[in-house]
């Protein structure tokens, strides 16, 4: 008897979730975010996340179109892609380059690869690593929420990096502070992240080893050398490692499908992370980690790989 074999990509084993619906989930748990940003920024995060979102959507569209492929605009990943993309970029970013930026996110980094669920890096990341080798001034200019004052200043990581000045906590946590859309808010961050955990979109151990081996090191520093070295908190809640750990690690296509291969990814992530920030030449390491590791995420999941029942 025949049997007709398709041959596909991953995922092999469907948990019942569609990718529309788990997309949804992604937006509802960025919606806090979202929020939090306009309440900071105003118009410009209005029209930054707008941008972002109908460029990825209608570049999505087009490229399939194009290609003569089956349009998968309304599984919705295109507008997470958006989302994601704008709340990465700094709130006075010029629009014309964020559309570039997101013409970068969803061809190179998604459909040269075959599309969602082929991609080997995070799309958003691709966008954003583009826009910072083509732009890299634009990228780092950063301006303080206008519920402060609109002037350019410096990030908390950067302040820390080259100037030994430590943000207080608090302001880490609710948003007063320079930084991207999306990573001045860890409240909303945390908030969003607690949606995906109970409705189990993603899985707790990437975000828990990224986040926990970033306390392991920025404590291990801190206790010896407390002048130079910030606290564990501020690590977590400066920059965008909320952000990364919660919604750019844990992607299910980029991030290994092992617990074992889960556990090594953050960690590694984490590593990078600390690497980059304490001595690299950037303030900020969340984005090079966690495409990095994207890179590594077949290997992990090779040497990872469960021995069958009985072997």
């Amino acid at each position: 008897m025949a049997v007709d074999l398709v041959i596909s990509s991953a995922p092999y084993i469907h948990s019942g979730k569609s990718t529309k619906k788990i997309m949804l989930f992604v937006i509802l748990a960025l919606l806090p975010a979202v929020f939090a940003s306009i309440y900071f920024f105003r118009i410009s995060a209005i029209y930054l996340i707008s941008t972002c979102v109908i460029s990825c959507v209608v570049f999505e569209y087009l490229i399939r179109k194009i290609r003569h492929k089956d349009i998968a605009v309304s599984d919705l990943s295109a507008v997470v892609t958006g989302i994601l993309m704008a709340l990465i970029l700094p709130p006075n970013f010029p629009l014309g380059a964020a559309v570039i930026g997101c013409l970068a996110a969803v061809f190179l980094g998604k459909e040269v690869f075959g599309g969602i669920g082929s991609n080997i890096f995070n799309p958003a990341l691709v966008g954003r690593a583009f826009l910072m080798s083509t732009f890299p001034v634009l990228t780092t200019t950063w301006y303080e929420p206008i519920s402060l004052q609109a002037v350019t200043t410096a990030t908390p990581l950067g302040l820390m990096k080259f100037q030994n000045v430590a943000t207080d906590i608090q302001s880490l946590f609710w948003g007063n502070i320079s930084g991207s859309l999306g990573e001045t808010s860890a409240a909303a961050l945390l908030l969003g992240g607690i949606i995906l955990l109970l409705f189990r979109i993603i899985d707790w151990r990437i975000p828990l080893s990224y986040i926990l081996t970033v306390i392991l090191i920025s404590l291990s520093f801190h206790l010896v050398d407390p002048a130079n070295y910030a606290g564990p908190l501020f690590e977590i809640l400066a920059g965008g490692l909320m952000i990364g750990a919660l919604f750019m690690a844990t992607d299910p296509v980029t991030s290994p499908v092992t617990k074992k291969g889960r556990l090594i990814f953050g960690i590694g992530c984490g590593l990078l992370t600390m690497v980059i920030r304490y001595w690299g030449g950037l303030p900020e390491g969340v984005m090079y980690a966690i495409l990095f590791m994207n890179a590594l995420r077949p290997l992990i999941d090779r040497f990872t790989r469960p021995v069958c029942f009985g072997g």
